[in-house]
Order: structure tokens, then sequence, then C-alpha cells
């Protein structure tokens, strides 16, 4: 992402306060965040660790995150570009969704569920 779009995900901060917090980080320094940066960031760690399940490779990952993507809640735009809107509910938006299709809700397939072949009833065991 560019520096632009970072600082959008974690809500527009000055760029001296997101200098400070960077470094400060490096030198392994105390600093606080409030509420909305700790949520903001929560999302974007869960983003990541969703999208480490659902793709078998990073780069099939990004590639989403990139693309169009047709269902409702992105309307044929990246779901980056929400990611990237500066509202906290952008990042929750597209956490909700990868949530969801963690748990089994349609999405699109991708190159594996493509591959995959249904079961027949007397591939079925019943104990």
């Amino acid at each position: 992402m560019t520096e632009e779009q970072r600082l959008l995900v974690l809500g527009y901060p000055s760029h001296s306060t997101h200098y400070n917090w960077c470094k400060q980080a490096r030198e392994h320094g105390a600093f606080t965040l409030d509420v909305d940066i700790l949520t903001r960031n929560s999302a974007v760690f869960r983003i990541h660790q969703a999208l480490g399940l659902l793709f078998p490779q990073e780069r099939l990952g990004v590639d989403w995150l990139r693309g169009p993507n047709n269902e409702v809640v992105f309307g044929g735009h990246p779901p980056l570009d929400l990611i990237t809107n500066g509202s906290q509910d952008g990042l929750l938006s597209v956490r909700r969704f990868l949530d969801g299709a963690r748990g089994g809700l349609y999405v699109q397939p991708n190159t594996i569920d493509e591959a995959f072949t249904p079961y027949d009833d007397t591939e079925i065991v019943f104990l």
C-alpha cells in the first residue's frame, strides 16, 4: 500500500503522529494508542489471518484484495478500496466478509475449489 493508503487505514493521523508511532515501535518504546486505532489494527490483523486461511498462497490473497469483486458489499470494486476508505466501518466490513467466508458462507471458488469433484452418495459414510 502507499503511505496515503496506510494512513487512511489508521484513520488518517497526522504524518508526525504516524512517524512517532513507527519510531517508537522500531525502538521497542512504550506508546499509547486509542481505542479507534486498536480496533483498526485488530481488523487489519484479522483480515491478514483470514486471507492466510482462505488462500493457499499469499499472492492469491493480495490479488483478491486488489481485484474487482462483485459481492454486494464491494459493489464491483476491489476490497482494498473499502479497507482504505478511511472509515473503521470499511475495515470491519471486509473483516466480517472474510470471517463469513471462513465460516462457510459462499464466496467465489479459488483454484483449489474449482478442481474439487463433489462427493457422491456412495462416498458418504454415516457412523
